[in-house]
């Protein structure tokens, strides 16, 4: 089906995947082509090889954290790092419990473009597979700001970014409107809504999250609301 959003499932519990496949295999825009049961066989069925794969380019992955081999972190790190222009890498989530939250910035790093809690319900997990693909607004608003709230509160001073450090001086170096419509990605407004809230056109919106996106040097909203965060431009609770 033509602009069907290709799924790959990475969870070491079939089970698991067996449920996840079912929700999503619902949906007449979404499919799931690949499953695997570690980090590594999904970096092997995942990455760049001499014959393209049968099941064709995946668009999302719903990583697990914790599996055998390999773990989610550094299959994600594997992967986004495989990407090229001609075949980018397919954009992962990796799913997480608040147990695990000390995983979660190590997954943002390992170049993941959003997390979802494990046992957020099915709606919510299949608004997010569409969200990542189109790229258009932070994954699943409500799990992903109590997460980077929660994990922004609990992180020791030392690891939060300061005055002299690269993220803090790229922030610095953001117009008083791109800082502005920086704290509206944090707070999970999608480019339609900040247009909105700003009162300008969307296609101003995106040239803004565009310059945002170069001067910190990351590769998409997550990882720039992460520096939000950080460098406390967005503070706990705002």
């Amino acid at each position: 089906m033509n602009g069907t959003i290709k799924v790959a499932l990475v969870d070491d519990q079939q089970l698991v995947r067996a449920g996840f496949r079912m929700v999503i295999d619902s949906q007449p825009d979404l499919e799931v082509v690949l499953e695997a049961g570690d980090g590594a066989q999904a970096v092997r069925a995942l990455t760049p090889g001499p014959t393209p794969p049968a099941h064709g380019q995946v668009d999302v992955v719903l990583m697990d954290v914790r599996m055998p081999t390999m773990d989610g972190l550094a299959a994600t790190a594997a992967i986004t790092a495989a990407g090229t222009a001609d075949a980018p890498a397919p954009r992962v989530i990796v799913l997480t419990t608040f147990d695990l939250d000390e995983y979660v910035l190590s997954a943002i790093r390992a170049g993941a473009s959003g997390f979802l809690l494990k046992d957020a319900p099915p709606e919510e997990m299949l608004g997010a597979i569409r969200t990542i693909h189109h790229g258009d607004a932070v994954i699943a608003p409500s799990s992903t700001r109590r997460l980077l709230e929660h994990l922004v509160t609990a992180l020791p001073p030392e690891q939060l970014a300061h005055d002299a450090d690269p993220a803090h001086r790229a922030v610095q170096d953001l117009t008083d409107r791109e800082r502005e419509v920086l704290v509206h990605m944090a707070r999970g407004r999608s480019n339609t809504e900040i247009g909105q809230d700003l009162f300008v056109a969307e296609a101003t919106v995106k040239t803004h999250v565009g310059r945002i996106l170069a001067k910190l040097g990351v590769r998409d909203r997550v990882q720039a609301v992460v520096v939000a965060y950080e460098t406390g431009l967005v503070r706990p609770g705002s």
